[in-house]
């Protein structure tokens, strides 16, 4: 997780990623445009096991956005049938068990989980459950996500446990607020694939800090060695953190 005495030489401990890129992937095979998530479903099963090999302790993926729930009706049926095979099939993952000295993956999802069907809410709580006391990387999946969403919705619960007493306004704070946001980790590098340089209401909050990365490369063309080449560049950055 990102810190204030951070060192130069020392390799990122949260790394977040927007994944982006799918369609534009998928066009240039002469596919679909949505035929592309398929493949970025992929890239990110094997996303798991690189993480895990390099040492990175937490990983937040962009997934799904809060404004992603317009697009065309047959890509968004498309991408919930993902979403379930998805679920269903971290459900038998290997990865999620502890093992001996093999610390099992915990997976969150972040955002207004509401707004998915039932069915797909059901698994991503039942997922969340089971792996819950898991210490091994933490993979959160940020579904009907947005920063605005987020600060909003955390200003909305902060409000109201000032009304009910729980909160007095002389105690918001920086750290107060956090604690009432989908995730209040910060991660050390934000990776974007796909050429585009901007956040896209990713993380507005706690980005703040963190070391930006802009690939050309559509997210199903990234791979385990563009990684690696991001967390070198970012042992050679000088983080102040205003100071």
């Amino acid at each position: 997780m990102a810190g204030q005495n951070a060192s130069v030489n020392e390799g990122p401990g949260h790394v977040a990623i927007i994944l982006d890129g799918n369609r534009r992937f998928a066009k240039r095979l002469m596919l679909k445009p949505w035929r592309g998530h398929e493949w970025g479903k992929k890239k990110v099963e094997k996303l798991l096991d690189w993480c895990s090999e390099l040492g990175i302790k937490e990983l937040t993926l962009y997934a799904f956005s809060v404004d992603n729930f317009n697009r065309p009706k047959e890509e968004f049926d498309y991408i919930m049938k993902l979403f379930r095979e998805a679920c269903e099939q971290l459900r038998t993952d290997k990865r999620l068990q502890e093992k001996g000295n093999k610390l099992g993956i915990r997976i969150k999802f972040l955002g207004r989980l509401v707004m998915f069907p039932r069915d797909i809410m059901k698994l991503m709580r039942e997922l969340m459950e089971k792996t819950a006391k898991n210490s091994g990387l933490i993979v959160n999946f940020c579904m009907a996500y947005g920063g605005r969403q987020e600060i909003a919705d955390a200003a909305k619960r902060m409000a109201t446990d000032v009304q009910k007493g729980k909160l007095s306004t002389a105690a918001v704070n920086d750290d107060t607020l956090k604690k009432y946001l989908y995730m209040p980790d910060d991660p050390d590098l934000i990776i974007r694939t796909g050429g585009e340089k901007r956040l896209s209401g990713f993380l507005l909050y706690q980005s703040s800090y963190s070391e930006l990365f802009f690939l050309e490369k559509m997210w199903p063309e990234f791979e385990k060695e563009d990684l690696i080449q991001v967390i070198d560049e970012y042992k050679q950055r000088h983080r102040r953190f205003g100071r």
